[in-house]
Protein backbone atom coordinates (compact mmCIF):
# COMPACT_ATOMS: atom_id res chain seq x y z
CA UNK A 1 0.00 0.00 0.00
CA UNK A 2 1.21 3.54 -0.79
CA UNK A 3 1.39 5.78 1.90
CA UNK A 4 0.87 9.57 1.93
CA UNK A 5 3.81 11.47 2.58
CA UNK A 6 2.36 15.01 4.84
CA UNK A 7 3.01 18.01 3.10
CA UNK A 8 4.89 20.25 5.74
CA UNK A 9 2.58 23.70 4.67
CA UNK A 10 -0.24 21.85 4.41
CA UNK A 11 -3.71 23.02 6.29
CA UNK A 12 -4.05 19.46 8.35
CA UNK A 13 -7.60 17.78 8.86
CA UNK A 14 -8.10 14.62 11.30
CA UNK A 15 -11.16 12.67 11.30
CA UNK A 16 -11.64 9.78 13.25
CA UNK A 17 -15.09 8.47 13.49
CA UNK A 18 -16.33 11.77 13.55
CA UNK A 19 -17.87 13.67 11.19
CA UNK A 20 -15.86 16.99 10.01
CA UNK A 21 -17.02 20.09 8.03
CA UNK A 22 -15.15 22.93 6.57
CA UNK A 23 -17.43 25.80 4.59
CA UNK A 24 -17.37 28.99 3.58
CA UNK A 25 -14.14 30.91 4.32
CA UNK A 26 -12.41 28.62 6.49
CA UNK A 27 -8.86 28.73 4.50
CA UNK A 28 -6.51 30.63 2.31
CA UNK A 29 -4.15 26.95 1.80
CA UNK A 30 -3.61 25.62 -1.05
CA UNK A 31 -2.34 22.50 -0.26
CA UNK A 32 -4.16 19.80 2.62
CA UNK A 33 -3.17 16.82 4.45
CA UNK A 34 -6.47 14.76 5.26
CA UNK A 35 -6.53 11.62 7.59
CA UNK A 36 -9.50 9.99 8.17
CA UNK A 37 -10.84 6.86 9.80
CA UNK A 38 -14.18 5.79 10.02
CA UNK A 39 -15.29 8.99 9.43
CA UNK A 40 -17.21 11.65 6.82
CA UNK A 41 -14.67 15.01 5.84
CA UNK A 42 -16.59 17.99 4.18
CA UNK A 43 -14.14 20.51 2.38
CA UNK A 44 -15.27 23.63 1.07
CA UNK A 45 -12.41 24.72 -1.44
CA UNK A 46 -15.06 27.17 -3.75
CA UNK A 47 -13.64 30.54 -1.17
CA UNK A 48 -12.09 33.23 -3.55
CA UNK A 49 -9.48 33.04 -1.12
CA UNK A 50 -8.17 30.16 -2.22
CA UNK A 51 -5.70 30.99 -5.13
CA UNK A 52 -6.13 28.53 -8.30
CA UNK A 53 -3.10 29.41 -9.83
CA UNK A 54 -0.90 26.46 -8.99
CA UNK A 55 -2.68 22.87 -8.39
CA UNK A 56 -4.20 22.64 -5.06
CA UNK A 57 -3.09 19.46 -3.80
CA UNK A 58 -4.95 17.02 -1.60
CA UNK A 59 -2.94 14.45 0.29
CA UNK A 60 -4.95 11.68 1.50
CA UNK A 61 -5.41 8.97 3.64
CA UNK A 62 -8.53 7.31 4.25
CA UNK A 63 -9.85 4.39 5.71
CA UNK A 64 -13.27 3.35 5.33
CA UNK A 65 -14.00 7.16 5.21
CA UNK A 66 -15.54 9.82 2.84
CA UNK A 67 -14.34 13.22 1.22
CA UNK A 68 -16.57 15.20 0.20
CA UNK A 69 -14.89 18.30 -1.77
CA UNK A 70 -16.91 21.15 -2.91
CA UNK A 71 -15.18 22.93 -5.96
CA UNK A 72 -15.73 25.56 -8.50
CA UNK A 73 -17.18 24.27 -11.82
CA UNK A 74 -14.34 24.47 -13.99
CA UNK A 75 -11.48 22.64 -11.47
CA UNK A 76 -9.57 20.17 -13.20
CA UNK A 77 -9.59 16.88 -10.74
CA UNK A 78 -6.42 14.39 -11.55
CA UNK A 79 -6.54 11.91 -9.54
CA UNK A 80 -3.68 9.50 -11.34
CA UNK A 81 -1.37 9.45 -7.75
CA UNK A 82 -4.24 8.14 -5.71
CA UNK A 83 -4.11 4.34 -4.48
CA UNK A 84 -6.75 2.43 -3.50
CA UNK A 85 -7.15 -0.73 -1.66
CA UNK A 86 -10.51 -2.51 -1.33
CA UNK A 87 -13.52 -0.87 -2.60
CA UNK A 88 -13.60 2.83 -3.36
CA UNK A 89 -13.85 5.44 -6.17
CA UNK A 90 -13.72 8.93 -6.94
CA UNK A 91 -17.07 9.83 -8.13
CA UNK A 92 -17.45 13.07 -10.48
CA UNK A 93 -20.97 13.76 -12.16
CA UNK A 94 -20.00 16.93 -13.56
CA UNK A 95 -16.00 16.84 -14.81
CA UNK A 96 -14.53 20.13 -14.85
CA UNK A 97 -12.95 21.28 -17.66
CA UNK A 98 -11.32 24.36 -17.09
CA UNK A 99 -7.24 25.21 -16.37
CA UNK A 100 -7.57 25.53 -12.09
CA UNK A 101 -6.41 22.00 -11.26
CA UNK A 102 -7.37 19.91 -8.17
CA UNK A 103 -4.44 17.05 -7.46
CA UNK A 104 -5.41 14.27 -5.08
CA UNK A 105 -2.41 11.85 -3.74
CA UNK A 106 -2.59 9.30 -1.05
CA UNK A 107 -4.29 6.19 -0.60
CA UNK A 108 -8.14 5.03 0.37
CA UNK A 109 -8.85 1.86 1.81
CA UNK A 110 -12.25 1.36 1.61
CA UNK A 111 -12.99 4.79 1.17
CA UNK A 112 -15.05 7.28 -1.26
CA UNK A 113 -14.35 11.01 -2.78
CA UNK A 114 -17.38 12.90 -3.62
CA UNK A 115 -16.48 15.88 -5.84
CA UNK A 116 -19.47 18.37 -5.98
CA UNK A 117 -19.86 21.30 -8.04
CA UNK A 118 -22.29 23.92 -8.68
CA UNK A 119 -25.92 23.90 -7.49
CA UNK A 120 -25.03 20.15 -5.95
CA UNK A 121 -22.27 21.86 -3.57
CA UNK A 122 -24.29 25.02 -3.03
CA UNK A 123 -27.35 22.39 -1.65
CA UNK A 124 -24.41 20.21 0.35
CA UNK A 125 -23.61 23.00 2.03
CA UNK A 126 -26.76 24.25 2.98
CA UNK A 127 -27.85 21.21 4.56
CA UNK A 128 -24.93 21.71 7.27
CA UNK A 129 -25.29 23.28 10.88
CA UNK A 130 -22.78 25.81 9.76
CA UNK A 131 -25.22 27.02 7.09
CA UNK A 132 -28.21 27.59 10.02
CA UNK A 133 -25.63 29.61 12.31
CA UNK A 134 -24.92 31.58 9.25
CA UNK A 135 -28.31 32.47 8.56
CA UNK A 136 -28.97 33.27 11.90
CA UNK A 137 -25.80 35.86 11.98
CA UNK A 138 -26.94 37.37 8.57
CA UNK A 139 -30.20 37.98 10.06
CA UNK A 140 -28.83 39.56 12.97
CA UNK A 141 -26.54 41.56 11.22
CA UNK A 142 -28.61 42.72 7.91
CA UNK A 143 -26.25 40.84 5.80
CA UNK A 144 -25.87 37.99 3.27
CA UNK A 145 -25.08 34.32 4.32
CA UNK A 146 -21.63 32.87 2.53
CA UNK A 147 -21.91 29.29 3.86
CA UNK A 148 -23.82 28.26 0.51
CA UNK A 149 -21.96 30.80 -1.97
CA UNK A 150 -18.74 31.62 -0.67
CA UNK A 151 -18.00 33.90 -3.66
CA UNK A 152 -20.87 35.96 -2.45
CA UNK A 153 -20.21 39.38 -0.55
CA UNK A 154 -21.61 39.11 2.87
CA UNK A 155 -23.00 42.41 2.81
CA UNK A 156 -25.68 44.12 1.03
Amino acid sequence: MTTATPLDSAERIHADHAPVKHLGHWTEATDFDVRARRATVVLDLRSPQISWDEPVTVNLELATAVLTLLLPDAVTVDSWDLAFTGRGRVKDAQPGTGRSRLRLVGAVTDGEIRLRRGGTAQLTAMCSRAYLDDLRRAHRNGALPTVDDPTRKGNH
